[in-house]
C-alpha cells in the first residue's frame, strides 16, 4: 500500500490483505533502523483474521522516501497524519522498542480513534551508548552489527530460528544497514517525555518483555507495565529483536491481548 505524506510517496505492509479502513486497524510501528518486514508474521496473521494492518516505513526507510525524521516527537505527529491518511477508524497500536516511544506520542494524539496500545522489548526511555551512535554516524554497517550482537538471545546466537533457511540476524543486518540507523538512535537517546505520555494513557495497554534483552532490560519493562497498569507477557530465552528473533511467541501475546479487548 503507497500513500503520500508532505508530498512523499511512503509504504505501508497491509499483511497482504486489501487495506479496509471500517475494520479495526492494527498499526504495528517498527523499532531503529528497521522496517515493515519487522512484523512479517504478526501482520500477516491480524490482515488474515478480519483486521486491517497498517505497517509504515517511516520517512528515508527502505521502501517511503523522504529524509528520516530527527525527534521521536516529530515520529509520533507523523504516525498519526499517516493513520490519518490511510482512513483507519478505529487502531491498535503496537510498537517495538523506538517504535513504541513514537506509539506513546502517537497515543496522546489519537482521541477516540485509539482502542489499545502495545509495548514490545521497550520501556519508557531507551538511552543509547554514545559510543554506538558515533559509529552509526561514521558506518551504518559496522553500529548494526554491534545491534544485532547485543540485541539478539541466546538461542538465536546459536542459528536457531523460527524460519527455516533463515537467520534473523542476517536478515536484521540486510535491513539497518541500509536506513538511517544514526538517526534513529540519537532520537531515542534524546527522548525525555515518555513518562508523562505513559501517565496519560487510558486505553487497555499491554507490555511483553524478553528476559534476555539487554537493550531495554526486564525490569525497565516491568517498571513500564506498572506505570500504564498493563498486562504483561515474559518471553523466556530471548532478547531485545522479538518481533524477528521469537516472531510465534511475540504474534501469541499480541494477538491474545487484542482479542481480549473485543470480548
Amino acid at each position: 500500500m503507497n500513500i503520500v505524506i508532505d508530498g512523499e510517496n511512503i509504504f505501508a505492509a497491509t499483511g497482504g490483505c486489501a487495506f479496509d479502513p471500517k475494520k479495526q486497524t492494527v498499526v504495528f510501528v517498527h523499532g531503529s533502523g528497521l522496517d515493515h518486514r519487522t512484523w512479517a508474521l504478526q501482520s500477516r496473521w491480524f490482515a488474515f483474521h478480519g483486521y486491517s494492518v497498517f505497517a509504515p516505513d517511516f520517512p528515508g526507510h527502505s521502501l517511503s522516501e523522504g529524509e528520516p525524521l530527527k525527534s521521536i516527537e516529530s515520529m509520533g505527529k507523523w504516525l498519526v497524519k499517516a493513520i490519518k491518511h490511510s482512513g483507519a477508524e478505529s487502531v491498535h497500536l503496537v510498537g517495538h522498542s523506538q517504535g513504541f516511544l513514537v506509539a506513546l506520542e502517537a497515543a496522546t494524539l489519537l482521541g477516540e480513534k485509539l482502542m489499545s496500545l502495545t509495548a514490545v522489548a521497550s520501556a519508557t526511555a531507551i538511552p543509547v551508548n554514545e559510543s554506538l551512535v558515533e559509529t552509526a554516524k561514521k558506518n551504518t554497517g559496522d553500529a548494526a552489527e554491534m545491534l544485532l550482537k547485543w540485541g539478539f538471545g541466546s538461542q538465536s546466537h546459536s542459528g536457531s530460528s523460527a524460519v527455516p533457511g533463515m537467520q534473523p540476524i542476517g536478515i536484521g543486518r540486510q535491513i539497518m544497514s541500509q536506513n538511517p540507523l544514526a538517526e534513529d538512535l540519537s532520537a531515542c537517546n534524546e527522548y525525555k517525555n515518555g513518562i508523562n505520555c505513559a501517565k496519560s494513557i487510558k486505553v487497555p495497554s499491554s507490555v511483553i518483555v524478553a528476559t534476555e534483552d539487554k537493550n531495554t532490560p526486564y525490569k525497565f519493562g516491568l517498571e513500564l507495565a506498572e506505570l500504564l497498569g498493563a498486562e504483561t507477557t515474559t518471553i523466556s530465552g530471548a532478547g531485545h529483536m522479538l518481533p524477528i528473533e521469537s516472531p510465534k511467541s511475540t504474534l501469541d501475546a499480541i494477538k491474545s491481548f487484542i482479542l481480549k479487548t473485543n470480548e
